[in-house]
């Protein structure tokens, strides 16, 4: 393959910095202006890796969703996530958190360090499908052994969610997607098929080369929908893969809510506002919506 008929990416974007409700520092990859989604995926968060030794920790309090799913995927630490379901389940590197948000709820997370106090992990927000936005919630927790992993040639990769290379996770997702977590010795080539209209790849740490392009730590870079990609590592890297086909209408994101309608957002809002959504048991406090102040509230 010559450097002129490699597929290069259409656009890189460093990640931006983000401070959380819990004072946990993250690099929010997506969305950004020039880039909103990344086929189903409207948000990208990279927690971490953040010093938490007991007793410190990160929680974010009761908050509102609707109209996504959210992924969660340690790498190190341990959480604790509580839903207005009555869920109530830990969480540890290598295992997956998927809480479909439907019609609306509420949702906290309580983010520790592990045996060495270090916390990193990943989480995503995927755009519930057209027909879908207001399913009922519900959340499932998935062991490690739902993943599929492999790998050759300085290749060691983990396919967390969705679809790829004829491997499927156990994972039940709302649209076809895929999600790989991949950690690449120095020189080792990758290759990300064209199986998907919409591809993306973000730089953990190391530095990669995707076509020609070089990548750095915390770069997105969003793929044409032609070709397939060498993804070769400059020296040792880790790399997250990500994509899946698009959704049939835009989707709008305000605060913690994703719909194809804006005055479904508002709605919703409001309804935060005005404490209509449901709570979570033994959860006293709660964010309140952006405006109404910065400081957790109690429940009256």
């Amino acid at each position: 393959m010559t450097a002129q008929s490699l597929t290069e990416p259409e656009l890189v974007m460093p990640a931006k910095g983000a401070l959380l409700p819990g004072g946990l520092h993250v690099r929010r990859a997506i969305p950004q202006a020039r880039r909103r989604m990344v086929g189903p995926f409207i948000f990208l968060d990279e927690m971490g890796p953040a010093e938490l030794a007991a007793p410190k920790s990160a929680d974010v309090l009761a908050h509102p969703h609707i109209g996504l799913s959210t992924l969660t995927y340690l790498f190190a630490g341990e959480g604790l996530h509580k839903d207005s379901l009555g869920s109530v389940q830990r969480i540890l590197p290598g295992e997956v958190n998927w809480m479909a948000a439907g019609g609306g709820i509420v949702h906290a997370e309580f983010m520790r360090g592990g045996g060495a106090g270090n916390l990193h992990g990943l989480q995503f927000w995927v755009a519930h499908p057209d027909g879908a936005e207001e399913r009922d919630p519900s959340f499932t927790h998935y062991d490690a052994d739902a993943t599929r992993s492999g790998g050759e040639g300085g290749v060691h990769w983990t396919l967390i969610s969705g679809s790829l290379w004829d491997e499927r996770t156990d994972i039940q997702v709302t649209s076809p997607l895929f999600l790989v977590e991949a950690r690449l010795e120095a020189g080792a080539v990758l290759e990300l098929p064209a199986e998907y209209d919409e591809r993306a790849v973000y730089v953990l740490s190391g530095e990669a080369v995707a076509g020609t392009t070089g990548l750095k730590s915390g770069d997105v870079a969003l793929l044409p929908r032609r070709g397939t990609v060498p993804v070769v590592a400059r020296e040792d890297a880790r790399v997250i893969l990500f994509g899946g086909d698009p959704l049939g209408s835009p989707r709008h994101i305000r605060w913690n809510f994703v719909s194809s309608s804006k005055d479904r957002l508002a709605q919703a809002a409001e309804d935060w506002r005005q404490r209509r959504f449901p709570r979570i048991p033994g959860e006293d406090r709660y964010i309140p919506l952006p405006g109404d102040g910065n400081a957790p509230v109690f429940y009256p």
